[in-house]
Formats: structure tokens, sequence, C-alpha cells
């Protein structure tokens, strides 16, 4: 493998063993579209099931392709950090396993790295990009969330949580080194840490559908978002988020 790939593509898996297989083919033929060397990271966070055997299934279509497993149950956002992380490439792309924003809205993230440091897919800027939505409930909990997160953490973004980002790595390696959420309120924290620390962030409407297999779970997920935010603006008057010299 190509020791410093352009471009690295994490994807945290829990129990992803049957939409795994979908997702990895459907990478692989649009990667030469991209036109760029690629490696991939499956990022197994403690699955029961074969999400760790079906990755590695794919090392013939996928050459460049990782698995690395976190041994137990840590959570979506230790997932990503850990596979950013041990990712190589000058950037990094993380998606949701169920590709619920295509991996052919990638070369939009891509286009907005050119000036600017972060990329994020939003659902928000244009919902008549999404194609299955999901319920009205979930939905306005969505906009409640968000509506909290601008208020308690002064971000401007309309969509914080779609899981479809990317980021120029080294020059974001601080707020991964930061990241204290490891589970799926690590949104907002990162999103924080970017602003905290003058870099560039750009929110772009990408194509979406709701995969009815969420692993959110809408109350009890919900809960612990919520508290997330006040901990990250508590961490940040506890100085724990030091800027560097």
């Amino acid at each position: 493998m190509n020791s410093s790939p352009g471009l690295s593509i994490v994807i945290p898996s829990y129990n992803e063993e049957l939409r795994l297989p979908g997702t990895l083919e459907r990478i692989a033929a649009f990667l030469p579209t991209l036109g760029a060397d690629t490696e991939i990271l499956v990022v197994d966070d403690g699955s029961r099931d074969g999400t760790a055997e079906v990755a590695e299934s794919f090392r013939k279509v996928l050459p460049n392709l990782r698995v690395i497993p976190n041994g137990e149950n840590r959570g979506k956002g230790y997932s990503v950090r850990r596979g950013i992380q041990e990712a190589h490439g000058s950037i990094v792309l993380f998606t949701d396993a169920d590709l619920s924003a295509p991996i052919e809205e990638a070369p939009k993230l891509l286009e907005g790295l050119k000036t600017h440091d972060v990329a994020i897919g939003s659902r928000a800027i244009d919902r008549n990009l999404i194609s299955v939505h999901e319920s009205r409930f979930r939905e306005f909990a969505g906009i409640v969330f968000n509506t909290i997160v601008r208020l308690i953490l002064r971000l401007p973004f309309v969509d914080t949580q779609c899981g479809f980002k990317a980021f120029r790595r080294e020059r974001c390696r601080i707020i991964f080194e930061q990241q204290t959420i490891e589970r799926f309120g690590f949104d907002p924290e990162l999103l924080y840490l970017a602003r905290h620390h003058g870099l560039q962030t750009v929110e772009i409407p990408v194509r979406w559908a709701h995969s009815p297999a969420t692993k959110v779970n809408m109350f009890r997920d919900s809960i612990k978002m919520f508290v997330d935010i006040f901990t990250i603006r508590w961490n940040a008057l506890r100085g724990r988020y030091p800027r560097s010299a």
C-alpha cells in the first residue's frame, strides 16, 4: 500500500455484517472516479456479529483496506477518532456504515477542503436532497437539538449530526487529540474544537436517505447527547481545550 494515500475513508461499524457488504461494494465501484490513492479503514466497535470478517473478505476488492478492532464497544465518537488518528491520508473522510449520505457525494466535501480545513455534509441546508425522511418526531427532535447546539456552543451550522464529514488531517490533528465525547454527541465537540482552534469549516448540502436500521436510540441517546452539549461547554470553561502555542 502507498504509505501516503491522498484520501482515507473511515467507516465506524458496530454489528454491521448485513449492511457493510453493500457499502464496501459501492465504495469500491466509486473509488476509480476519485482519481486519488485511497485507503479504507473499517473500525470494528466491539461488534458481536461478523462485521470484522465481512470487512476482511473485501481485501481482494479493496487492497488498501484495514480493519481496526476496538476490542469492546466504545462508541461512534471513539471509533471515528481512532480511525482518523490511524489514517495515513492527507485528507480523511468519515461516513456512516449505511451510506445514508451516498459516497458519490464525497467530491463535494473534497472540493470544500480546497479552501477550508473541515467540510461537513448537511441535510438541513437543502431538504429537497433528502430522498427518505426520518419520522416527523425525529426531525423535530433534530431541529431542537441543533437549536440548543447553536445557543450553547455558538456554532453557526444548521446540521451538526450528519455522519459525513471530511478533514485536512494534519491541520485538524489537535481537535481529535482533545476530543472527549466518545458516543453520538461527538460531532458538536469536533465542530466546537475546530472553531475554537481557528480552523475554517464549510457546511455543504448533500443527498441523504434515512436508514430505518439506525443505531441511534431516540430516547436514550438523545438524552446523552443533550448532556454532552453542556459537558462540552463545561470543558471549555475549565480550560480542557488549550490552544497550542
